[in-house]
């Protein structure tokens, strides 16, 4: 059985940092907000209640989209920093592929 690659950190933590550096530019963006990270599932029978009870386990909530093969693990409200951002992604990618979920970006909304 072929081993599957590694995941990139390093790169997806550029990414991260890169996407801040963009967003940086809007004088709205908000200090503190609820961040949504995304995953896709990799198997066409994924572990929902399995990815979900120990992404529950660190903060996060999820909903899932059974229909696009999708996770929302959704944290804060937090610092809208990319170094908290990056901080909480890690923590939740390394927990989706542990479940062969697999990061598909991030998205955040402003605390009320």
């Amino acid at each position: 059985m072929a081993r599957k690659p590694a995941h990139d950190f390093a790169a997806q933590k550029r990414e991260t940092f890169e996407t801040f550096d963009e967003l940086r530019k809007d004088p709205d963006l908000p200090t503190r907000g609820i961040v949504h990270f995304l995953f896709v599932a990799e198997d066409m029978e994924p572990d929902w209640k399995a990815v979900e009870t120990a992404l529950a386990a660190k903060g996060f909530r999820t909903e899932r989209d059974e229909d696009e093969g999708m996770i929302d693990a959704a944290f804060g409200p937090m610092p809208i920093t990319p170094e908290a951002i990056w901080e909480m992604e890690k923590l939740s990618t390394e927990i989706a592929l542990a479940f062969d979920f697999f990061p598909d970006g991030w998205d955040m909304l402003a605390e009320d």
